[in-house]
């Protein structure tokens, strides 16, 4: 509703957001009291939750392979009503080597600072696992920065032809893929800095870093598919 300019289409996504930051809030401090405070995290309830998080994980890589079919099924063979060329006729597509070879290196940083944060815990580098969550989110504020800029610079809107729909899509839905796992990854940086977090029981940071690898390589897939080869 958004995107095609109806009216309150803008509370209706606030409050979207709103509520599940919410429903986030309650589950990261149930597992938070349960985890830390209560001793509930067994090594049985932890391969619990790790294998309820896997197949959670798996239930993401089945919503993003939904929009690349959308994608593709578009594009491979565009549709004669579209001028039958993919980009259709009328649509500048964004240049991939701008913003979004910029994003992409920014991601991908952020990847190796948490993969670093996560070892440096687990060898009992306190100060340089914090150093590592803290880059991860900066360069995760960024990224998001980045796109919400080109989102405004974009010279199409959602309503733009199966183009637009697409496009926004793939890549809003990533969008709100990486704020929720900076989202996820402050908690975990928040966690470290309360000593929290240990060497051989940090369950949730672990967690974070999983959604973040997958955030990466999503975003791989998005940049080579629906920036590069799609906009040519």
């Amino acid at each position: 509703m958004y995107f095609h300019g109806f009216e309150n289409g803008g509370a209706l996504l606030t409050l979207g957001f709103v509520l599940t930051a919410f429903a986030m809030i309650l589950w990261f401090r149930d597992v938070i009291l349960e985890g830390t405070f209560l001793g509930n995290h067994t090594k049985q309830v932890q391969r619990g939750l790790n294998i309820g998080f896997a197949l959670f994980i798996i239930s993401e890589v089945m919503a993003f392979f939904s929009v690349f079919w959308g994608f593709f099924h578009a594009s491979l063979s565009p549709d004669v009503l579209v001028g039958s060329s993919w980009p259709p006729l009328g649509i500048d597509a964004l240049d991939p080597f701008a913003i979004p070879l910029l994003n992409t290196l920014l991601l991908l940083s952020s990847g190796a600072f948490i993969t670093y944060s996560h070892h440096a815990l687990i060898n009992g580098n306190r100060s340089g696992s914090i150093i590592g969550a803290f880059l991860t989110i900066v360069l995760a504020v960024l990224f998001t920065g980045l796109q919400y800029y080109e989102y405004l610079e974009a010279g199409f809107t959602f309503a733009d032809s199966v183009y637009g729909t697409v496009f926004f899509a793939s890549t809003g839905l990533h969008g709100l893929h990486v704020i929720i796992g900076t989202i996820f990854i402050t908690v975990g940086f928040v966690r470290l800095v309360l000593y929290h977090l240990t060497s051989d029981h940090h369950l949730g940071l672990e967690a974070a870093i999983l959604y973040w690898h997958f955030v990466d390589v999503v975003w791989l897939f998005l940049f080579v598919a629906v920036y590069w080869w799609g906009g040519a």
